[in-house]
């Protein structure tokens, strides 16, 4: 099968509604009704529905991003349409339930699914590394504990709408170009649910649900870094009057350390020496987030020469084994000496045939002159 979002004609970024635009348009330019005993045309119809139906699924769509028509399940199966129905794509291209070509009856629609919500999770970077769990608080739609998320008063349900008879959707008969349609939405009485509240719940006001806060314990993975985003499925927010909970997504953002910075899975730190520490040799006791590490460096070290620490950094998200500690010696010169240490290091020169120019030396002797 050809790209889905070729398909469409619509590119790789294209949004929600712009995806419902495109599969509107592409349908009814390959419906048969349109093109009668076109094969081709048929087939390619099949094809544009069963692209509509993976992208506009957002778990499908990024499956498809990443693996291709194989990671949504292959080729067609049943009727030409993933397994969903004529019906369930119909709905995204009429805006309502049935097929606009014959009429079907496919009753409410159900209590909605509640919203998807966001939240950020400032974490420590040690946390960061070795994982944790901890809590996120936010405000959200939760389910009315006083009417069990029916929305009804105490003592009282829910009755069948009178609008639509219990079915949640209305019909609607019209001449088009391919003959009369049946178009089927939701009925504005009772939003589709095929229930009426008449008598609301006080505590919610018939919604079936409380805005309050609520704190979840998230637990973090190793390995993680800042922009990377949790989903937690079903902490999103509670439906309407029993209708079920969106997701909630946690974006993390990771505190800065005051020793060790991170570049990708490895950790990077300095060793401050001296330059007789590096000239001579010197033996360190490193701390790092896994505890202390001795640290030899050799004579003649140079500055910024790296001593890696293999498995003491970060643990690999999508993959095995962790990245390596990186230390890196920075050669501290002094800025200032005392005469004594100045004429050891004239002298230490002096033996190496080293040409120095020392404004303190110059104005000891203009000053030495006129004394």
């Amino acid at each position: 099968m050809a790209d889905f979002y070729e398909l469409l004609g619509v590119p790789r970024t294209a949004s929600t509604d712009e995806l419902k635009k495109a599969y509107r348009k592409r349908a009814r330019e390959l419906h048969p009704d349109a093109n009668p005993g076109d094969a081709a045309a048929e087939e390619q119809f099949k094809q544009v529905a069963r692209a509509y139906e993976t992208l506009s699924d957002p778990q499908a769509r990024a499956r498809y991003d990443r693996f291709g028509e194989q990671g949504v399940g292959g080729a067609n199966t049943g009727d030409g349409f993933g397994g969903g129905g004529l019906g369930d794509l119909f709905d995204a291209f009429f805006g309502g339930g049935g097929s606009p070509f014959g009429g079907g009856n496919r009753g409410p629609a159900g209590p909605p699914r509640g919203q998807d919500l966001e939240v950020v999770a400032d974490i420590t970077f040690e946390q960061a590394v070795f994982g944790a769990t901890v809590p996120v608080t936010l405000r959200t739609a939760l389910r009315c504990d006083d009417c069990s998320g029916t929305g009804a008063g105490e003592g009282t349900k829910p009755v069948t709408c009178s609008e639509c008879n219990g079915r949640g959707q209305v019909q609607r008969v019209r001449q088009s170009m391919l003959g009369q349609m049946v178009t089927s939405t939701a009925c504005s009485k009772c939003g589709g649910l095929g229930q009426v509240i008449v008598t609301p719940c006080p505590s919610c006001s018939g919604d079936g649900r409380v805005v309050t806060e609520k704190t979840y314990q998230v637990d973090v993975p190793a390995g993680v870094d800042t922009g990377s985003t949790l989903r937690l499925t079903g902490r999103g927010a509670v439906g309407a009057r029993g209708g079920g909970a969106g997701d909630l997504y946690v974006h993390l953002r990771v505190a800065a350390h005051e020793r060790f910075r991170r570049e990708h899975d490895d950790l990077v730190t300095e060793l401050p020496v001296s330059i007789a520490q590096a000239s001579l040799g010197a033996k360190f006791m490193l701390s790092t987030l896994d505890g202390d590490e001795e640290i030899l460096v050799p004579a003649g070290t140079q500055p910024g020469r790296e001593f890696v620490l293999r498995q003491r950094g970060v643990p690999r998200l999508q993959g095995r084994g962790r990245g390596d500690l990186r230390v890196r010696v920075q050669v501290q010169v002094p800025t200032k000496l005392s005469e004594f240490e100045a004429e050891l290091l004239k002298k230490f020169a002096d033996s190496r045939g080293e040409e120095l120019h020392s404004e303190h030396g110059l104005f000891s002797r203009i000053k030495s002159a006129f004394q």
